[in-house]
């Protein structure tokens, strides 16, 4: 049965209060209109005013959801939407590249799902098909299907059925412990510059300041601890310190619980399942194919405690993390143990103390300190910071893959594969040419953040990898 000749089916209700949503954002010109007459003692006239455009809206609103339907087929799915302007796109299953699947609070409680289908040709975050709320059921099966037949295979007959697909075994899963953990880690130095920077420019007019006596004062108690503190400027700088701490670690965790709740990772067909979130519960499928590399990040803190965040870059977008974002977290917050079997699961190995790293050249300390002498302050502070980056930064090419390990406060290796390298460009400026020093910059298809950089080579050893790298891919 084509889409053309498969029943119409239509939107859950509760995707009119989308439509309202979106409606309500266009009446602010009406309400003012209104407000205009109301304040010119033409009460009847606002009202009537009012009403109508309400009226008008709520109908065009009802009007816009009924006329909205779609169509699913055995190869296919059609989705007509439109009043007066009808439109009629028909998405071939063989073309959708993903299916994901998020439910809000509201939805959740209602049994109700949203569902966007991504096509390899649409633009970059664009989402060329999209079905507000349909049952949860509905849309799992919908899935099952885009997927048995982009795969070639039968539908399994559970789906077809309408019953639940069986659960696998989650290659990676954060209970609350971990969850709450992952938020105490979130805090970041850009919170707390932002935090400490609106305390010295709001605290006086709110009386907030955590670094004023004042604010203590009606806190701590006379005697003991509390007269030492507020006697001892040292004392109110660090116990204000240790608010922005604290507040920073507050915040961590109240962004993190929400959107990692219940974090689940699991194997499904071609492809890796995603499901989290407390309020807004979403299931994203990612294409095993189109992931293009693999980036592992840490840091002092995390790495002392044995944690790790695994994240890929895939040619799909991911609407959960933001709008064109590309970078798929696959495990927030893992031992090294616990990564081995999600990598697995990509065919990649992880790297291990047998890895043969190459330390790059001197100069990008060398060449940093000379740039930074004319602020030499500055450059007593940074130096040394420089010198730590350089002992984290080092690369090795490992078979048919390369691999880049760069950072101090923040810990990366990136995993690349060979056959998914786009260009690779070679980058001078005035300063490091004088030096012979170059850098690469590899562009992988699908990284939203303009490639991976591997600085301060030696410039014939650069040309070399450069034209090595390349000719691989022949």
């Amino acid at each position: 049965m084509t889409a053309d000749q498969a029943p119409a089916e239509h939107l859950h209700p509760v995707a009119l209060l989308s439509g309202l949503g979106a409606a309500a954002r266009n009446l602010f010109g009406g309400i003012a209109a209104g407000g205009y007459f109301a304040f010119k003692g033409q009460t009847f006239v606002a009202f009537v005013m009012l009403g109508g455009i309400v009226a008008v809206t709520l109908a065009a609103v009802l009007l816009h959801w009924w006329r909205f339907s779609f169509r699913v087929g055995e190869d296919a799915i059609r989705i007509d939407s439109g009043i007066l302007h009808r439109n009629h796109r028909t998405i071939p299953f063989d073309r959708v590249q993903d299916v994901s699947i998020a439910q809000p609070l509201l939805q959740r409680l209602l049994g109700v799902a949203r569902v966007t289908l991504e096509t390899g040709s649409s633009t970059a975050g664009k989402e060329e098909g999209v079905l507000e709320a349909v049952s949860l059921a509905r849309a799992e099966a919908l899935r099952a299907l885009v997927r048995a037949r982009r795969s070639g295979g039968a539908v399994p007959s559970a789906v077809a059925e309408g019953e639940a697909e069986a659960e696998p075994a989650p290659l990676f899963a954060m209970d609350v412990r971990r969850v709450v953990t992952l938020g105490f880690l979130s805090f970041s130095l850009a919170l707390f510059a932002a935090l400490f920077g609106a305390s010295q420019t709001l605290g006086n007019v709110l009386d907030v300041d955590p670094f004023s006596r004042r604010f203590w004062r009606p806190i701590l108690s006379d005697g003991g601890l509390g007269t030492w503190v507020l006697s001892h400027r040292f004392g109110v700088a660090t116990w204000g310190l240790l608010v922005l701490v604290l507040v920073g670690i507050a915040t961590g965790v109240v962004r993190t619980l929400p959107r990692e709740w219940g974090f689940t990772l699991t194997r499904s067909g071609r492809a890796l399942r995603r499901r989290r979130g407390l309020l807004t519960r979403t299931d994203v499928s990612l294409p095993l194919r189109r992931i293009q590399a693999g980036v592992i990040a840490t840091g002092p803190i995390r790495q002392r405690l044995g944690y790790y965040r695994f994240a890929v870059e895939s040619l799909a977008s991911d609407t959960s993390e933001g709008k064109d974002a590309r970078d798929h977290v696959l495990a927030p917050l893992a031992t090294w143990d616990e990564l081995a079997p999600v990598a697995g699961e990509l065919g990649w190995s992880l790297p291990s103390e047998a890895t043969a790293w190459q330390r790059v050249d001197r100069a990008h300390v060398t060449l940093f300190c000379l740039a930074l002498l004319p602020v030499f302050p500055l450059l007593l502070v940074l130096g040394p910071l420089r010198w730590l980056e350089w002992r984290g930064t080092a690369f090795v090419r490992e078979g048919d893959r390369l691999l880049i390990r760069t950072g101090w406060w923040r810990r990366r290796t990136v995993i690349i594969p060979l056959a998914n390298i786009q260009s690779i460009d070679l980058t001078e400026n005035g300063l490091s040419r004088r030096f012979g020093i170059a850098s690469l910059l590899i562009d992988v298809a699908g990284s939203g953040s303009g490639g991976h950089r591997l600085p301060s080579l030696p410039r014939k050893e650069a040309s070399l990898l450069q034209a090595e790298l390349l000719s691989s891919q022949r």
